[in-house]
């Protein structure tokens, strides 16, 4: 059985699909136009795109957002982390850091699911962590490179294998829900 994930990043899809395998289910990408609001909760943030999405397709399907939350930053640059990294990039992060003690961050995850003319249900996934002083590794996207999880083996999302990546982060908490989820009370209703 496949499950539709309606995003236009690729890294996104990738990581999701290898989870989602682990338990059976197949992804299918799909690019669907539909507008994200912007709001200060990623939960407000997937619920009214999930729901978007899902009408756009007439389907079920999902939509996942993530932020990453630095606490020396209050929380910036949160929801907007996207629209913060097109602009700033890590380079930016890292000179808003440079003179800030407590590195201290969260990687937050908001995974919303919805069939047509439903209410979405959605899941989440954190990951504490550090920001690090200087850009690390090659691997995964976004902020990845300047993001050392507590857990692990001290080393940046993009110095570790997608498979201990998957393990560790945000996204990879929030999918694993999804998923079983999926497999528990959607799947098992249509064997």
């Amino acid at each position: 059985m496949s499950l539709i994930f309606a995003t236009s990043n690729k890294n996104k899809f990738e990581e999701a699909s290898e989870i989602a395998e682990r338990y059976g289910v197949e992804l299918e990408h799909r690019n669907v136009p539909y507008v994200e609001i912007q709001a200060d909760d990623l939960v407000d943030v997937v619920k009214p795109s999930a729901q978007q999405a899902s009408k756009l397709l007439n389907s079920p399907c999902f939509v996942e957002d993530a932020g990453l939350f630095i606490e020396a930053l209050d929380g910036f640059p949160g929801p907007y982390s996207a629209y913060v990294y097109k602009t700033l990039r890590n380079r930016g992060i890292l000179r808003l850091m440079n003179s800030k003690k407590n590195r201290r961050a969260e990687f937050v995850s908001a995974v919303g699911y919805c069939e047509p003319g439903s209410e979405p249900r959605v899941f989440k996934g954190k990951v504490k962590g550090t920001i690090t002083k200087e850009i690390r590794g090659s691997k995964g996207f976004g902020f990845d490179p300047i993001f050392m999880p507590d857990l692990g083996e001290g080393g940046t999302f993009a110095e570790m294998s997608t498979k201990m990546k998957d393990a560790l982060s945000h996204r990879g908490k929030s999918i694993e829900k999804l998923v079983k989820w999926y497999v528990r009370d959607i799947k098992a209703k249509g064997d």
